[in-house]
């Protein structure tokens, strides 16, 4: 399998992508283009391997506050809002799932917030992990995030999740 990863084109067929999270692909289908090209709010970075798309990974400049951080953390880095990458949507075609294909897109979102840190300034990465996911960012180094914020209603509440650019091997 050769991945490549690159940004979303607005000639990308994504009609046929599955990832078995009918949320994630409505998004992807519907919104991914539309909030990278007309609002410029986010941008979808694709894994393709001869031209199908395996998954993808759409992210966007955020902010974090160190209250949110777990105390120890919140020592060492200053008391007002910091610039981090979020890490807005991730998923995998249900195809490819167990091929690698999700690690290779974090890779490529790290390498973008090691490129934010050095031009504009980001401190880390964060992610509104969903439950089923909360393991695999926590063997990677995140960690759990105090929500500031009020409830989704009746959908599930994502937990959020931060890792320092320190804390992301290279």
């Amino acid at each position: 399998m050769a991945v490549t990863v690159r940004r979303l084109e607005p000639a990308d067929d994504r009609r046929g992508f599955r990832s078995g999270n009918i949320e994630l692909d409505r998004f992807f289908e519907r919104f991914a283009g539309q909030n990278q090209f007309r609002y410029h709010i986010g941008t979808t970075y694709i894994a393709i391997d001869d031209g199908t798309i395996l998954g993808f990974a759409t992210v966007s400049a955020s902010e974090l506050t160190t209250a949110s951080l777990p105390e120890p953390r919140r020592k060492r880095l200053p008391g007002y809002p910091l610039p981090v990458l979020r890490l807005a949507r991730l998923a995998v075609d249900e195809r490819a799932q167990g091929r690698g294909v999700a690690s290779t897109l974090l890779r490529h979102v790290f390498a973008l917030a090691r490129v934010m840190a050095t031009d504009v300034g980001c401190v880390g990465v964060v992610v509104d992990a969903k439950s089923a996911a909360v393991g695999f960012y926590e063997k990677l180094g995140f960690v759990s995030l105090e929500p500031l914020a009020g409830k989704l209603g009746d959908r599930p509440q994502p937990l959020p999740m931060f890792i320092e650019l320190g804390g992301i091997a290279k």
